[in-house]
């Protein structure tokens, strides 16, 4: 009988991927890129950002010498920007540390910012051959299903299972393949909602398609009522152009650049003033929309302001007036893509 292992190298054969941008090559740098781009993001969206993203930035050279702003630039709208920052912080730290070489020891990866034990590996075992189990999200559903892993895979002690787990099924050769055919299953095959179990090589021995457990498991994360927060993003219009200004480094949105924010309650008028130099008339605003995060969910009313008079180099520093196309070129998140949108 064919092992876990080997069940699935056979069935990547004929229905696994093989052709992503990303594949067929040893270059960490590459593999490093899209392993980033692809936390808690689809691969079908990250294709054409990671397309563009190596044409901007062909090296890690490159992307360590070029100002963050340009990094977001070419991230806007593919959100989690930590992962931006966190990839140009390492690739300083490459060139600083490493001599401009991606390491190869899994210890040294495992440093670099951004980078979890999952991640690590799967970069050791595609751009160096190592021999390391991985465990993101598409592996922690397959595995709770066949093997019948109860509990949160969130949960420490869950998640310690699954890497024991994970580390016995490892086969002793062509590990490249089985680890891509582990995720391929389960992003095709063992999806979140209707997976395809008949079309599954492992559907004889899945404790989950056997007992009707696949919408149990894996067992979702404990529901929480996330907070809600509200803010007044103020779009300021002047002779055709917009004012941005640049978010500190960390924090939502850190680096982008947004429209001016206050609370609800907040003096537009005054605020105006004192922060832009700008008297301001009010228009009429956009719709009310809400944009969800991990841990809240943030209404947000766009209120749009017609500048009346400026006062020469009175705005704060970190600000700046361009046209709508040219903001929508800028490193911005997607609501306020969402609102040039409107404009």
């Amino acid at each position: 009988m064919k092992t876990f292992a080997a069940r699935l190298i056979a069935w990547h054969k004929h229905h696994g991927r093989h052709d992503l941008p990303w594949q067929n090559t040893r270059d960490p740098y590459a593999i490093w890129v899209s392993e980033i781009m692809l936390q808690q993001t689809q691969v079908a969206t990250v294709i054409p950002y990671f397309q563009r993203f190596m044409m901007r930035f062909p090296d890690i050279a490159t992307l360590a010498a070029l100002p963050l702003d340009e990094v977001l630039r070419l991230w806007s709208g593919l959100g989690y920007y930590s992962r931006a920052r966190n990839l140009h912080h390492a690739a300083q730290v490459v060139v600083n540390d490493h001599g401009g070489q991606f390491p190869s020891d899994f210890d040294h990866v495992l440093q670099l910012p951004g980078i979890g034990r999952s991640t690590a590996a799967a970069i050791c075992v595609f751009a160096f051959g190592a021999r390391r189990a991985i465990l993101d999200g598409n592996v922690k559903r397959v595995l709770a299903r066949c093997f019948g892993i109860d509990g949160y895979p969130g949960d420490k002690r869950v998640e310690e299972a699954m890497w024991r787990k994970a580390d016995d099924l490892l086969p002793p050769k062509r590990v490249e393949t089985y680890i891509q055919t582990l995720m391929d299953l389960g992003s095709s095959v063992c999806k979140r909602r209707q997976p395809l179990c008949d079309a599954c090589p492992l559907n004889r021995d899945c404790v989950a398609y056997r007992d009707g457990l696949t919408q149990r498991l894996p067992v979702a994360k404990p529901k929480k009522v996330l907070p809600r927060k509200e803010t007044v993003m103020l779009v300021l219009h002047r002779a055709g152009e917009v004012l941005l200004e640049k978010r500190p480094a960390s924090g939502i949105w850190g680096g982008l650049w947004c429209f001016p924010e206050l609370a609800r309650d907040g003096d537009i008028e005054a605020v105006c003033i004192k922060r832009f130099g700008a008297r301001v008339t009010r228009l009429a605003p956009l719709p009310v929309f809400e944009h969800g995060f991990t841990h809240f969910r943030l209404s947000i009313t766009p209120q749009r302001l017609q500048v009346t008079r400026l006062a020469p180099g009175a705005a704060e520093p970190g600000h700046i007036w361009l046209t709508v196309e040219d903001a929508k070129a800028a490193a911005i998140p997607v609501p306020v893509r969402r609102i040039l949108t409107h404009l």
